[in-house]
């Protein structure tokens, strides 16, 4: 069997023969199917813009590249043929993954660094807007919206927030479903799930978007962007705007800004907004535009990922060095439940939509670091460093696990813990939903400083208690805000001092069981 040298040898033989035959005829066919190659290329352009872009944000292979391929040669002339090949190859690799990752840190400190200085001080939170709560989790909305779904041939796709007419909504879109359909089909109209009510509460907006989320390429918004608007961007996830009936789908974008000491590298800055309206026409729009822009009014602008990518970059605030070593003042994003939604949460305040991150000392320290804000239209950070101890996101589930001593944890999450502002307190807004994501069981308010629980389970009582009103609101261990217990147990100690409460409702009931122990006795 020949090996490998012999074939290349044989295959260059041939190629000479065909040249001294016809060389005309062989140049002829290679610009043909150049010219072929290029113009299918440029067509399916948006199927390669993961590569391209890529290739584009790492400005830095290129020179791996050279400096791989240069020391695999050597190594390949020091070991000889096979040997040398193998070990070239090796050290490319190294070199490439090593730039690669080099960089991601340069990239990683100077975009955390970036984003200390830009932001402000915060001596306080901004208070939250009780006449927009946020009250459906994701996935709550995501059962809603397709338990109420009548059309057989679509489902819904996405799941992000919109506002309409001065309400929050998560929208969906109506996507084709079936092989079929997302062939033939477009995208069919948009469901609106109002996060503001505890019930299913929606609406659905009929019409064909000749350019929309879920069909076929041809149909979908993705393509059509790539193809007519900027290129050499990075496409964030669409969301569904309604305004005055029409429909439109929303792409917010980020740019890549170069920087080329110590190596070459990029880091992402806001580039603007995408708008295409439902006959598939396509704006363009800066961030300036897009805030002036009437359809985009109410609409939050600035990307999600980037908000996130941000703030979690600023634990390089002391060099990279350090989160290697001492990890001294460096932060993580805190990890919450939420059933496949995570930090930043956008929340309503009485300055607008506001993307909102909370962050904790790298570890297992689960104390609020600081609470990060990001104006959801203009891009603009804060940071909040509470002077008081605080406990954060994480905590917040524990107690409310702990105060819920009736509530089978078995059949139950607590998810998307968020932070609320009341009269210049926070609290942790904690969402108790049933493990099928069927519905809001209750939500819970866990003061970040006391650590007491507020239960309330309805619409008007989460509003009533993000305008102040503590009436009947119980403490740590399971009091519900705007209930009355029909029931409370209190355990006294022989002094007089009560040790524990329990507060018992509607229907509950409460069993004594008369312990084993000598002087042991249960009272009724």
């Amino acid at each position: 069997m020949p090996s490998p040298d012999e074939l290349l040898l044989a295959l260059r033989e041939r190629l000479e023969r065909m040249r001294a035959r016809n060389p005309r005829r062989l140049a002829v066919v290679a610009v043909v199917a150049a010219v072929v190659l290029l113009v299918l290329a440029w067509y399916v352009r948006p199927w390669l813009h993961g590569v391209v872009y890529g290739l584009y944000t790492t400005p830095v292979l290129p020179l791996a590249a050279a400096l791989g391929l240069g020391l695999a040669v050597l190594v390949r002339r020091r070991f000889g043929t096979l040997a040398g090949r193998q070990v070239g190859l090796a050290v490319f690799a190294l070199v490439l993954v090593a730039g690669v990752a080099g960089t991601g840190l340069l990239a990683g400190e100077e975009l955390g660094k970036a984003t200390m200085d830009r932001a402000t001080t915060a001596g306080n939170l901004t208070e939250t807007d009780p006449g927009k709560p946020r009250v459906v989790t994701k996935s709550v909305a995501s059962r809603y919206a397709s338990n109420t779904l009548n059309f057989p041939q679509y489902r819904i796709a996405g799941g992000d927030v919109t506002v309409r007419n001065g309400t929050p909504y998560w929208s969906y879109a109506l996507a084709p479903d079936g092989a079929f359909n997302y062939y033939t089909k477009q995208q069919h109209g948009t469901v609106l799930v109002d996060m503001t009510r505890q019930n299913a509460e929606v609406e659905t907006v009929v019409g064909d978007l000749r350019k929309g989320i879920g069909p076929a390429f041809y149909n979908g918004y993705r393509f059509a962007t790539l193809k007519r608007a900027n290129y050499l961007v990075g496409y964030e996830d669409p969301f569904m705007v309604v305004h005055e009936g029409e429909q439109y789908v929303a792409v917010p974008y980020t740019t890549p800004e170069f920087h080329w000491l110590p190596l070459p590298y990029t880091t992402p800055e806001w580039g603007g907004v995408v708008l295409i309206d439902g006959d598939g026409g396509i704006e363009d729009l800066s961030p300036a535009e897009a805030r002036e822009h009437p359809v985009l009014a109410e609409q939050k602008l600035y990307p999600f990922e980037l908000a996130r990518q941000r703030v979690a970059a600023t634990k390089y605030r002391n060099g990279i060095l350090n989160t290697f070593t001492s990890h001294e003042d460096e932060i993580e994003v805190a990890p919450v439940p939420g059933e496949g939604n995570d930090q930043p949460f956008l929340v309503f305040t009485e300055s607008g939509p506001e993307y909102v991150v909370a962050v904790e000392p790298y570890g297992q320290a689960q104390g609020l670091k600081e609470v990060w804000t990001i104006d959801g239209r203009t891009g603009e950070y804060e940071v909040y460093s509470p002077t008081e101890s605080l406990f954060g996101a994480r905590k917040a589930t524990d107690y409310v696990r702990q105060a819920a001593r009736t509530t089978d944890w078995n059949r139950f999450d607590p998810s998307e813990p968020i932070p609320v502002v009341i009269d210049g307190r926070l609290y942790w807004e904690v969402r108790v939903v049933p493990s099928d994501s069927s519905g809001i069981a209750y939500t819970a308010f866990v003061d970040a400083r006391s650590t007491d629980v507020h239960e309330v389970s309805t619409t008007a009582e989460v509003r009533a208690f993000l305008e102040g009103d503590r009436v009947g609101a119980g403490g740590s261990g399971g009091g519900a805000g705007g209930r009355t217990p029909t029931l409370v147990v209190e355990r006294v100690a022989p002094n007089g001092t009560v040790l524990e409460t329990l507060e018992v409702y509607g229907n509950e009931t409460v069993r004594v069981v008369r312990g084993n122990a000598t002087g042991a006795t249960g009272e009724g």
